[in-house]
């Protein structure tokens, strides 16, 4: 049997990959905090019909062997964690990262997530949470009566209180990094748990140990360039067509091979 057959269904495979790769960050191109992510390929094995330096005659060598590779496999789908543009929302709860880290999040079941989406609210209690309810690590809560909230750059909260004048601290933000974000699992709802790779989280105050700053009023939208997406998409389908085109070609060989005893 040809072997291009099997080799371009390698490639096929890859491009769908990528294509899929593709699509979920152009689906996100608006989700708030979203990092977009980056296939990556390499070949595969080589068929060695001859090793390079294989003695040709006494007194030559060949100087570049005959191997024919196999075709191509997916190795990784990285997710890259450079900075989104700030959208500004006057939002006092709305909360940006400029530079590296992630806030921390409780799930119900005491499970520590981090994300970088910065759009929050307030639960019955006056507790600071996510969309989902998610209380942030370590949990502030604000007063009733509260009339004014105001996140510094370097996280401490405060508020002004009815009746009173001066500003009272009710909490800090802190923020974590990681030395290998990209090694992070993505739970979905712009949600990340650490894992063996990442690395443990080294939390610190805004602005400290490399961390960045929190910008109130501003949510850091998706890193997804439409360009950049549109033009991958292209070239993943090009490539998938000319895979396709391969194995229409070894079929057409086959069938001439079958058609010679006629």
């Amino acid at each position: 049997m040809i072997q291009s057959l099997y080799t371009a269904s390698t490639g096929m495979n890859s491009m769908q990959t990528q294509i899929d790769t593709t699509a979920n960050n152009i689906a996100n191109v608006n989700t708030i905090g979203f990092k977009k992510q980056r296939a990556e390929f390499a070949d595969l094995m080589y068929r060695t019909m001859e090793y390079a330096g294989t003695s040709t005659s006494d007194t030559t060598k060949s100087p570049t062997g005959i191997e024919i590779g196999l075709g191509s496999r997916t190795t990784a789908i990285n997710r890259v964690f450079s900075e989104g543009s700030l959208k500004q929302t006057d939002n006092e709860l709305d909360m940006a990262i400029t530079g590296a880290g992630m806030f921390k999040l409780e799930l119900p079941d005491g499970t520590e997530v981090y994300s970088r989406n910065g759009a929050y609210k307030l639960d019955e209690n006056g507790a600071i949470v996510n969309s989902d309810g998610y209380k942030m690590v370590p949990e502030i809560v604000v007063p009733d009566d509260a009339t004014n909230l105001t996140i510094g750059t370097d996280g401490i909260v405060t508020v002004v209180q009815a009746g009173q004048t001066q500003a009272t601290q009710i909490g800090q933000i802190n923020l974590n990094n990681f030395i290998n974000p990209a090694g992070l699992h993505a739970l979905g709802d712009n949600l990340y748990v650490e894992t063996d790779s990442s690395g443990q989280p080294v939390e610190d105050v805004p602005g400290q140990n490399g961390l960045g700053i929190i910008r109130q009023g501003f949510v850091e939208l998706s890193n997804v360039q439409l360009v950049v997406e549109l033009t991958d998409l292209i070239t993943g389908q090009r490539a998938y067509d000319a895979n396709s085109k391969v194995i229409t070609t070894s079929d057409e060989m086959l069938q001439t091979t079958n058609s010679l005893k006629r």
